[in-house]
């Protein structure tokens, strides 16, 4: 059986995750990339094909012309629509294209969720070329702006008045020439996620996260913690926000904020989490995460019970550059297990790196997870190595 992956770069949820897990399920994988050799210096014992994969159509016909699929699959934010409809024109199991793009457009996401009765933001889309100014006054403050299409924190920001909506708009489109923007009112409250794996007809809740974000205007998300199950209620507000947007197939991530017992969706990532969350996640629940993903690509139904441990304690830190320079002195990749708690560290950034700082998760230096089943022997660990490590950036 062969699973055509899309990708745009090489991930650890792919290294670690999805590629293992095909291997375990018999599939003969191929990739599909516009970065064939980025792909290939990593994964050299997997077939690589270039491919146009923003374009469905080129997607298609890469696949025709290769072999037929038994899965298209993708765990990419920006590829989700692109292989649900490759998918369906092969009559394959798949995530509706519908509900990719209205998960990846945060514009049509807040209309959607608008008109169903679920949720109302105040938003307004700003348009390439369009001019901030004509509706800054429209606006409630703080509000934030991002883009319609964007991910990870990237040019997401806070502001406070309409001169700086005007001056960051033209600092973002300065970057992102001809991008969509979306400037939406800002929503208070403690940051949660939820996880999910759906095959269409049964929905899995995994748990979530609490988030601790970086101080204002950006949102740097600087630690995880894992909440084994939101209250009833809380979970209830926000499976009928995915479920008005039509999600319930495969992974998805869901970060949201609570606020006076009211939670409203901040954006829906429609795959797995990432940022290792994904690995930890596996481990922490004792599933074979990766391969129930897969197999409803495959068409396969999700067993009524995950059979999912409920124990477990979970905690993911990621230091980050607090200053623009070259990194020269930072840990390595550490594993180590004590006192219940296993911790692995993994640097994102290597020695001898020179960048800016970003205000976003490409800030990240590293990433500290650990899991347990006591939630303050875990603290201890992180804190305990956070404390006995050194990061240092020269100017």
């Amino acid at each position: 059986m062969r699973l055509y992956l899309l990708a745009l770069n090489p991930t650890d949820s792919v290294t670690e995750g999805f590629l293992p897990a095909a291997r375990r399920l018999g599939l003969d994988v191929t990739l599909l990339t516009d970065r064939p050799a980025a792909h290939r210096a990593v994964y050299p014992d997997v077939e690589v094909l270039e491919c146009d994969v923003h374009d469905f159509r080129a997607v298609v016909s890469r696949v025709s012309a290769h072999g037929t699929p038994e899965a298209v699959f993708t765990n990419s934010d920006h590829l989700q629509t692109q292989a649900a409809l490759a998918a369906d024109y092969f009559g394959l199991a798949a995530k509706d294209w519908r509900a990719a793009l209205r998960t990846k457009d945060k514009a049509e996401m807040r209309r959607r969720l608008a008109a169903s009765g679920a949720d109302t933001v105040r938003s307004v889309e700003l348009t390439a070329g369009q001019d901030a100014a004509a509706v800054a006054a429209d606006l409630p403050y703080p509000c934030v702006v991002k883009p319609r299409e964007g991910v990870a924190s990237e040019d997401v920001v806070m502001v406070g008045d309409a001169p700086e909506l005007v001056r960051r708009c033209e600092e973002i489109r300065a970057r992102r020439p001809g991008a969509a923007l979306v400037v939406e009112e800002y929503l208070p409250g403690e940051v949660f996620t939820l996880e999910t794996l759906g095959d269409g007809r049964v929905l899995h809740v995994l748990g979530g996260f609490r988030t601790e974000l970086s101080p204002p205007p950006y949102f740097v998300e600087e630690r995880l913690t894992y909440v084994p199950r939101h209250p009833r209620d809380i979970e209830t507000q926000v499976l009928a926000q995915l479920d008005a947007l039509g999600v319930g197939f495969g992974a998805c991530h869901t970060e949201f904020t609570v606020h006076e017992g009211r939670a409203r969706i901040i954006e829906v990532n429609y795959r797995a989490i990432g940022d290792q969350c994904d690995l930890l996640l596996a481990g922490l629940l004792d599933i074979p995460l990766f391969e129930h993903v897969l197999r409803t690509h495959l068409g396969e139904p999700l067993p009524p019970a995950l059979g999912a441990r409920t124990d477990g304690a979970a905690r993911l830190d990621y230091p980050c550059a607090d200053r623009a320079g070259t990194l020269t002195s930072a840990p390595g990749a550490t594993e180590v297990e004590a006192d219940g708690v296993k911790l692995t560290y993994r640097p994102l950034r290597g020695l001898g790196e020179r960048r800016p700082v970003y205000g976003t998760n490409r800030d990240f230096l590293g990433v500290v997870r650990a899991t347990g089943t006591d939630r303050s022997a875990v603290d201890r660990a992180v804190t305990a190595f956070l404390a006995a490590q050194r990061w240092e950036i020269t100017p």
